[in-house]
């Protein structure tokens, strides 16, 4: 293994460990603040600052806060989208680090 080659697999070992040591710290964090942490303050969505419109992505925050404590009804009263866009935001960290760790072991 050249230089370049070992250089390149120890830069994707270390975005694979930042990935899983940030969503792991990400989730525990997420997990120890109550389900109603980011129900009240002002909105931070450019549509509705500009224009006081909401937009598909209002409320997405506060649903999937609700929706990792099993807070179904909330979630859906939050954002409807959150049971589609949680799933599918998994689905590409777990891609992210099949590929890093992929990279990683070449």
């Amino acid at each position: 293994m050249n230089d370049s080659a070992h250089t390149k697999n120890k830069k994707a070992a270390r975005r694979f460990y930042a990935l899983i040591g940030g969503m792991s710290i990400l989730v525990i964090v997420l997990l120890c603040l109550p389900a109603d942490f980011f129900d009240s303050g002002q909105s931070v969505c450019v549509s509705v600052l500009l224009f006081d419109r909401e937009c598909y992505a209002c409320g997405m925050t506060r649903a999937i806060q609700h929706l990792i404590h099993f807070e179904f009804q909330q979630t859906y009263e939050y954002n409807k989208l959150a049971f589609i866009v949680f799933p599918l935001f998994g689905i590409a960290i777990l891609y992210e680090l099949k590929k890093l760790y992929e990279k990683m072991k070449d």
